[in-house]
């Protein structure tokens, strides 16, 4: 008599769960959990059964507790806030995203900027464009040696190897969406008695938006990576460096940690952030959108 409740309350979550968000993306979510699942189920077989010592591959328990291991002196959410000495793991979080965030507050603006301009203009555009295929050209590992000998090591080594990464990608995509832009509507603007500034705000920049959102979230995706490199060669605390400093100590543990906080970190921050604003900006401007 219990099991009827229950599969009620099964199928009454279900229903609502498909009015909430449609059954096809209700079931393209539960087609992307399920290697997610598979993969933590093998992990935690190995842990049962040992098929690989704890030194290739921890148990998962040991993962989650050494976030209280890096925790242990820390003096709760002020201290965390403060970054205080004791609070080891949220500072190398910290760290990272406040590299991350830095770098996309410089680099983001600029690259808009000197986007439009060498879209709209064809000599600021034969200037610009084959300097930045050079840039592009070097990866940001190949940097990091003359990065530690100009800035040294710490943050300023990371946030060139960065603005590297991430003003490039934005700068290129900017300028092909200016370029995508018809023409017809310049001149529309300009018959109609507007200025070159009307033209920026109400045609080239909007024109070139969905492409600007797509050059923000491949730059914060590249981005990410070349700054978890950065730390481990280059930094003094960040997930690199912890990660690092971990593996050179033998705990496996901590190392996987930071693996599985960068990858939490960087799906939550394209799946919640950029595929929406991305999903919007298309849609803002009449074209069809595919979700990715």
């Amino acid at each position: 008599m219990g099991a009827r409740p229950a599969m009620n309350s099964i199928q009454t979550a279900s229903i609502a769960l498909q009015k909430r968000f449609g059954r096809q993306r209700l079931r393209k979510i539960l087609l992307g959990i399920i290697p997610f699942i598979v993969m933590f189920s093998l992990w935690h077989m190995n842990t049962v059964n040992a098929w690989l010592p704890p030194v290739y591959i921890p148990p998962i328990g040991s993962v989650f507790e050494a976030v209280s291991t890096l925790q242990d002196e820390c003096t709760g959410f002020y201290g965390i806030v403060s970054m205080n000495p004791g609070c080891l793991f949220t500072n190398h979080v910290l760290s990272s995203l406040g590299r991350v965030g830095m770098a996309l507050v410089l680099g983001i603006p600029f690259g808009i900027v000197i986007g439009v301009l060498a879209g709209m203009n064809r000599r600021i555009s034969n200037a610009l464009e084959p300097i930045g295929v050079f840039a592009n050209a070097i990866s940001g590992i190949a940097w990091l040696p003359l990065a530690i000998v100009w800035f040294g090591i710490g943050t300023m080594t990371t946030l060139f190897i960065l603005l590297n990464t991430i003003f490039w990608l934005v700068f290129f995509n900017t300028l092909l969406g200016v370029r995508s832009v018809p023409r017809m509507l310049e001149n529309s603007v300009l018959t109609l008695g507007g200025s070159r500034w009307n033209i920026v705000t109400q045609v080239y920049f909007p024109g070139a938006l969905p492409s600007i959102v797509t050059g923000i979230r491949m730059s914060m995706g590249f981005g990410w990576r070349a700054l978890i490199a950065a730390e481990m060669i280059g930094g003094d605390s960040g997930l690199g460096f912890m990660i690092f400093v971990s593996a050179q100590e033998y705990k496996i543990e901590e190392v996987f940690l930071g693996v599985l906080v960068i990858a939490v970190i960087w799906m939550f921050t394209d799946r919640a952030l950029l595929v929406p604003l991305e999903k919007w900006t298309v849609q803002r401007w009449g074209m069809v959108w595919r979700p990715s």
